[in-house]
């Protein structure tokens, strides 16, 4: 590889880490917060949560590695521009396509990463994290005996232990459930039990009181008790998360084994041929979206008020790319044989980045030639 080559190829990779790992803290942060709320609500230790925390990176990952490329990509070639650098190399003899070598290894570079998480890491990732869940879940004593700390292990509901005993015993017990819309119990207990029933876990309660608010009346009726079962299991959801779900299949099984696939996880061929495609599409936007901003920038010449038009054309452009995915992911999902069109954001592109790249190097002419050819035509 030439020393140019060389030399910008490690600029793009030091700004690529550097956007990726901005970006990907800000995606964290965002899931970090409810994921913790959520963990350690339940009463599950920091363990647990930084384990989740983990699983989940790589969807993220997958998510800011082409935007991290296309900044990366934008700040490497303004600042080339800017100190004149690209001009030099130009005058050297370099051609916009000889200049374009370097962005095209860190695109293939940026592809490759992408098209790893997203046929094999993210898959992986999702389907660990299925059985965690799935686990911590069925695990009551984990969500619910937790002293002195108030515990929400479902919407509605609140649970409150003030302490628990070495044999088990549960003193000072509050649990509100505002499940029922039109009413409101409150139960207080002495102490409580948590016992295993046919029908699920239950909470039997001692020495209590029982407060049920009925509305819209708002009447108050309260009922003292010797004892009281309460059963619980409603409190664990109760949504199936040992089900096989379509993005926890690696690319191979969904090529090797599609119709097992299919009827496991209960969709139909549009909404697979629309998952397995996407993983061979994000890779080939990574690439795009790299080259697309190296040739937005580069179309513009050296000029001393910088490359600012450039830069907001390539987000528009990008913007519209990314658009397009929405506008044919719909199709597909009604009809798998219209799966190409899947592709068509990702290679359109491509053909945009080569179109400024061709234009660059003046085989292809502007807007403003094609009026002036036409003025002198007509």
């Amino acid at each position: 590889m030439a020393r140019f080559d060389r030399y910008m190829l490690s600029q793009l990779m030091v700004l690529f880490g550097f956007f990726a790992l901005v970006l990907v803290s800000i995606y964290w942060i965002n899931r970090a917060v409810k994921l913790f709320d959520r963990l350690i609500g339940d009463g599950q230790t920091a363990m647990v949560f930084a384990e989740f925390t983990a699983l989940t990176l790589p969807s993220v990952i997958r998510v800011v590695l082409p935007i991290a490329g296309f900044a990366a990509t934008l700040y490497v070639t303004n600042r080339l521009s800017t100190e004149s650098e690209l001009t030099v190399m130009q005058a050297t003899g370099f051609s916009p396509w000889r200049l374009a070598r370097p962005v095209l290894y860190f695109g293939l570079i940026v592809g490759i990463m992408v098209a790893m998480l997203a046929n094999v890491l993210v898959p992986a990732s999702l389907k660990q994290l299925q059985l965690r869940e799935t686990e911590i879940s069925q695990n009551v004593t984990a969500r619910l005996l937790t002293e002195g700390t108030f515990l929400h292990p479902t919407d509605g509901v609140t649970f409150y232990i003030r302490e628990i005993a070495p044999d088990g015993r549960m003193n000072d017990v509050f649990l509100s459930d505002r499940r029922n819309p039109n009413e409101s119990v409150t139960h207080t207990a002495a102490s409580a039990y948590l016992i295993r029933t046919e029908t699920g876990p239950a909470l039997v309660m001692i020495d209590g009181l029982t407060q049920r608010l009925s509305r819209p009346e708002l009447q108050l009726n309260t009922t003292h008790f010797a004892d009281l079962s309460y059963s619980i299991s409603g409190m664990i959801s109760a949504e199936d998360r040992t089900s096989a779900h379509l993005r926890h299949f690696n690319t191979y099984e969904m090529l090797t084994i599609p119709v097992h696939i299919q009827v496991r996880t209960g969709v139909n061929t549009g909404v697979f041929a629309e998952e397995m495609h996407t993983r061979f599409t994000q890779p080939l936007f990574a690439l795009a979206a790299v080259l697309l901003g190296f040739a937005s920038l580069l179309s513009g010449g050296f000029s001393r008020f910088g490359v600012w038009r450039q830069i907001v054309i390539a987000l528009i452009l990008l913007i519209l790319i990314k658009a397009l995915e929405s506008v044919v992911t719909e199709p597909v999902l009604s009809n798998s044989s219209l799966w190409p069109l899947l592709y068509l954001p990702a290679l359109l592109g491509l053909a945009i980045a080569i179109a400024l790249l061709a234009r660059s190097a003046g085989q292809l002419p502007s807007l403003s030639a094609w009026r002036r050819r036409k003025a002198v035509l007509s």
